[in-house]
């Protein structure tokens, strides 16, 4: 096994841990975060469903309107105020914070302080 490898298989192992803790509901649903070396992706996810209620990525239009760019943590950061005011529309106002296996720093924490910022609680 190879270090890309070893470092995806510690991926999946800490996101399946993580996700046999927290699971979403109707009244709060999970917003899952994806993270690649140069773009982010956020779901809210209501797991009894089975469905996706919002999303919004750095590669969406909301997104490209900025001028940010994806692998940074400002770019991290205005996506957190885009999905919050998304949610906050469909009215979600509290969520289950789901970090997809990553370490709650740099862009992960980010994006979590902007969505707190624009008014979801979590």
């Amino acid at each position: 096994m190879n270090k890309l490898q070893k470092k995806q298989a510690g991926l999946r192992r800490r996101h399946r841990r993580v996700r046999g803790k927290i699971s979403g509901t109707p009244t709060r649903p999970r917003m899952c975060v994806t993270r690649s070396n140069s773009n982010i992706y956020v779901q809210v996810i209501d797991d009894v469903a089975h469905r996706t209620l919002c999303a919004a990525s750095t590669l969406g239009p909301d997104f490209k309107v900025q001028g940010k760019s994806g692998a940074t943590v400002e770019g991290a950061a205005v996506l957190g105020d885009i999905i919050g005011k998304k949610a906050l529309e469909i009215g979600v106002t509290e969520v289950v914070f789901d970090r997809g296996g990553h370490l709650y720093h740099g862009r992960v924490k980010a994006l979590a302080d902007a969505a707190r910022e624009a008014g979801l609680k979590f």
